[in-house]
């Protein structure tokens, strides 16, 4: 039984892997009938008649392998798995503690501060309002949303530098997924503040 295959392919590419030359056309010795529609635009359509499975397999494998090629090349240009992303949107709630926030006069100490922010990260997993415990505790200004650009991409209107905020704050944001909290710790280094509940909201 004789199987048929509709492909588009470059000419260039196809018609020597099939043997399929006008020289071997004349001769009678081309392996297969093949019928030629030229597409002025990009590729020719070939209409190849398979007298047996081990040609089949041959085309399929060679499609198999320009979808995969395809495939990684659309992972290649959107964010790939386990890639931080370019830009995000993130809102926080600072928990400083005495004298971590200029001009705030902040009473409670570091071990206090610590406490509080574990709690308050835990009430936000069991389903607590973010804005609302913004709005009651954060030691920097209500909504606290900030937009940043990772490092080495182009600055967005509107936007921070993530190499502008202190560390902890964009190595804590980028990695969430959207809807995801995190908490960063207190660092003398990379997160001098405080500490910093983070959502990523974009």
């Amino acid at each position: 039984m004789k199987t048929y295959f509709r492909i588009v392919v470059l000419t260039s590419m196809w018609l020597p892997l099939m043997g399929c030359t006008s020289e071997n056309n004349k001769s009678g010795n081309a392996p297969a009938n093949v019928a030629v529609q030229a597409d002025t635009l990009q590729a020719d359509t070939l209409t190849v008649e398979l007298d047996d499975e081990s040609k089949k397999e041959i085309l399929t494998e060679q499609l198999k392998k320009k979808e995969e090629e395809s495939s990684m090349a659309k992972k290649e240009t959107n964010t790939s798995p386990g890639k931080e992303p370019d830009v995000i949107t993130v809102q926080h709630c600072l928990i400083g503690f005495q004298g971590s926030v200029p001009g705030k006069p902040i009473t409670r100490t570091k071990e206090e501060a610590k406490e509080l922010a574990e709690r308050l990260f835990k009430l936000l997993k069991d389903g607590d309002k973010f804005e609302e415990i913004i709005n009651q505790f954060t030691d920097d200004s209500p909504p606290g949303i900030y937009k940043m650009t990772n490092n080495g991409v182009r600055q967005v209107p509107g936007a921070y530098a993530r190499a502008g905020m202190v560390p902890a704050f964009g190595d804590t944001g980028f990695p969430l997924q959207v809807g995801e909290y995190g908490l960063a710790e207190h660092d003398s280094k990379k997160s001098p503040y405080g500490w910093h509940i983070v959502k990523r909201i974009e």
